[in-house]
């Protein structure tokens, strides 16, 4: 037994990973071209990050919480900027690809770096797939409004036309006309009634899915300077975009609509937390390039920041100009920008919008797709996973097979099937990568050497000994006085647990967990002055993944559970720290 805890928590030496770094365009081992710099990486990061989270989720956030959800920006970007601090970190003092996962195999060992390197396998693929069948859904309405419409059923995946169909026809039944039921029913409906049919089974397929996910998978596939260019162009016309939006905008907004601020409270504000969420999750695909960057030292962590910095910016004053516009309960709409502009009839900037929105859900894609193979790539090459996926096309110069196996793991379920239900798996995916980034960071400068050199970024040492137990104080007065006592009561969630039974008690287990691990980093900082910045970059991350519910968490554990079957399975026996001790064994 002991041998097995000696195998699970193995670690790679950062040392030596600093070690096969060389800067003459090469890493050790690869055959992969640094050709990334600065306004690159940038370009990356918001590519990444202004996506669906401005074109589409803000406007159920702003629904929910009002003008105020510009503050659930400002409370999310600085939680990610902790965890950012620490991701630079690790990015510059480990320039290798994998991303949370190297860095978890330096800090925590083998099998805490397998399981969020699964996990964010999962977290890239669902935010792929979610992200493709949104840009078809943009894609087929700009084609719409244009007078070239695509069959319902080549539009639409199978499981949302027959859940939708069989909807339809309840309503029906109930005396409701089709024409007056919502769009996606009427949709549904007419899909399922015009596919043909081939075998008793219906041929619907969401066919533009399909075809962007093959178009940025081959762009990924030739080469990081295609990808490179075209990301950089995607990125320029969504910026030139959101600056007309906003200047235009501008003019409309009426102070009165920010009255009440915050119409929900605290806990309306908190209620968007996943989809704003879901809008930060690209930065931390930037440290995938590591291996591709000229200079990933100096470079990545400054991408990081301000790309960050940058979105931040540009998320606030989105959501104040659109709660401005209109009243905040109007904006619980799929494209929130196009309704505000045809609200106060600017139909050719609602136009101009939705193309836009085509453009920066592509540039989503390109940027998640471009970064999930790198880390199906650096698990192959520690023997995690089979050799093959880190084969590196002799011309390309990419991860060949690992990219293709991404193509097809997004455009076949894209496909078929809408996994709306699961997406949220993709904030939970990427906070839990954050926490255990923050939880590194501590682990190495308590534990481990850690390699230093004067290129190396480092996150500022703040001692919380005191700060920390000051700051929950004050979080908890402001929660006193704006929710009462009984807010308070009600927020913690566990004067009535037992009296409403299970199926109720069961949804506060993720914020009883967090106050258990608030008490324990409490009690660690101020006996071990632990350092201040990755302390609460770990805690609001975890304080964000209670905000998810208890389906996710249990959706989440399933997942992890199944890539344990896989470690034991074949990871455990073939892993290159084995190996290599075995040889190093039998050599003696």
């Amino acid at each position: 037994m002991s041998r097995l805890l000696k195998n699970l928590v193995r670690r790679k030496s950062a040392t030596a990973l600093l070690t096969d770094f060389r800067e003459d365009g090469h890493v050790a081992g690869t055959d992969l071209l640094r050709t990334l710099r600065l306004k690159d990486l940038v370009a990356f990061g918001i590519a990444a990050i202004i996506g669906a989270g401005i074109f589409s989720t803000i406007g159920n956030a702003s629904a929910a919480g009002g003008p105020g959800v510009s503050l659930l920006f400002i409370f999310t970007a600085i939680a990610c900027g902790f965890s950012a601090l620490c991701y630079a970190q690790f990015a510059s003092t480990v320039p290798v690809a994998g991303s949370a996962y190297t860095y978890a195999y330096t800090s925590f060992g083998e099998l805490v770096a397998w399981i969020i390197g699964w996990d964010l396998l999962m977290e890239y693929a669902i935010g792929n797939i979610a992200v493709a069948i949104s840009w078809s859904d943009y894609f087929t309405a700009v084609l719409n409004g244009i007078g070239l419409a695509i069959p319902e059923y080549l539009t639409m995946d199978y499981l949302s036309a027959s859940r939708g169909y069989v909807h339809a026809l309840e309503l029906i039944a109930q005396g409701h006309v089709l024409s007056a039921l919502p769009g996606n029913l009427q949709s549904a409906y007419l899909a399922w009634q015009a596919a043909p049919t081939l075998g008793g089974v219906k041929l619907i397929a969401d066919i533009p899915a399909l075809g962007i996910t093959v178009l940025i998978t081959y762009l990924v596939y030739i080469g990081i300077k295609e990808s490179k260019r075209t990301a950089n162009l995607l990125v320029l016309l969504k910026l030139i975009v959101i600056f007309i939006v906003i200047s235009v905008g501008a003019f409309y907004v009426s102070p009165a609509n920010w009255t009440p601020f915050a119409p929900n409270g605290i806990s309306g504000i908190m209620k968007g937390v996943s989809a704003v969420f879901f809008a930060y999750i690209g930065f931390d695909a930037i440290s995938t390039t590591a291996e591709e960057c000229e200079n990933p030292q100096r470079d990545l962590p400054r991408a990081m920041i301000y790309a960050l910095i940058l979105c931040t910016v540009l998320y606030v004053v989105l959501a104040l100009i659109l709660t401005g516009m209109v009243p905040y309960n109007e904006l619980a709409v799929g494209d929130p920008l196009t309704y505000v502009f045809s609200r106060v009839n600017q139909d050719a900037i609602a136009g101009i919008v939705a193309v836009s929105a085509i453009v920066a859900m592509a540039s989503v894609l390109l940027v998640f797709q471009y970064g999930q193979p790198r880390i199906w790539m650096t698990m192959s090459r520690d023997g995690l996973l089979p050799a093959v996926f880190s084969r590196i096309h002799p011309k390309h110069r990419t991860p060949s097979f690992a990219t293709i196996v991404t193509g097809c793991v997004v455009a076949i379920p894209a496909l078929f099937m809408n996994l709306t239900e699961v997406t949220d798996l993709t904030s939970i995916g990427t906070l839990f990568a954050f926490v255990l980034v923050c939880g590194g960071i501590l682990v190495q400068e308590q534990h481990l050497e850690v390699p230093t050199s004067q290129k190396a970024f480092k996150v500022p040492y703040i001692n919380g000994k005191f700060i920390l137990p000051l700051l929950i104080i004050a979080g908890l007065v402001l929660l006193i006085l704006y929710n009462g006592t009984t807010g308070i009561a009600h927020f913690f969630s566990i004067e009535d647990g037992s009296a409403t039974g299970w199926d109720v008690f069961k949804h506060k287990i993720p914020l009883m967990g967090f106050i258990l691990v608030i008490v324990v980093m409490t009690v660690l900082t101020f006996t071990r002055n632990l350092s201040l910045i990755p302390v609460l970059g770990l805690l609001t991350n975890l304080y964000l993944m209670t905000e998810l519910g208890i389906t996710n968490w249990s959706r989440f554990l399933i997942w992890l559970v199944l890539g344990l079957v896989i470690y034991f399975s074949y990871g455990y026996k073939n892993s290159k720290l084995a190996t290599t001790k075995e040889a190093a064994v039998s050599g003696k």
